[in-house]
């Protein structure tokens, strides 16, 4: 079930929401834990891929990347 990332409009807090993709497309009740609002916002949130047991960034190329990644 996907995570999604909100910061309050009104207070700063950040805070998560478990939902699945259906229950987005319907409309979210966000509360913020802080301070009640109901005004937030929506964060974009960077994935990890992991490949071989080895961090990677998104692209799958880093600096200890083997031959023919990218390119």
């Amino acid at each position: 079930m996907p995570l999604y990332d909100y910061q309050c409009k009104d207070c700063g807090e950040h805070f998560e929401m478990r939902a699945t993709i259906k229950e987005k497309v319907a409309g979210l009740n966000l509360v913020c834990p802080n301070c009640g609002s109901v005004d937030a916002r929506q964060q974009l949130t960077a994935a990890m891929v992991l490949h071989g047991g080895k961090e990677l960034s998104q692209s799958g190329c880093g600096p200890n990347a083997g031959p023919g990644c990218c390119g």
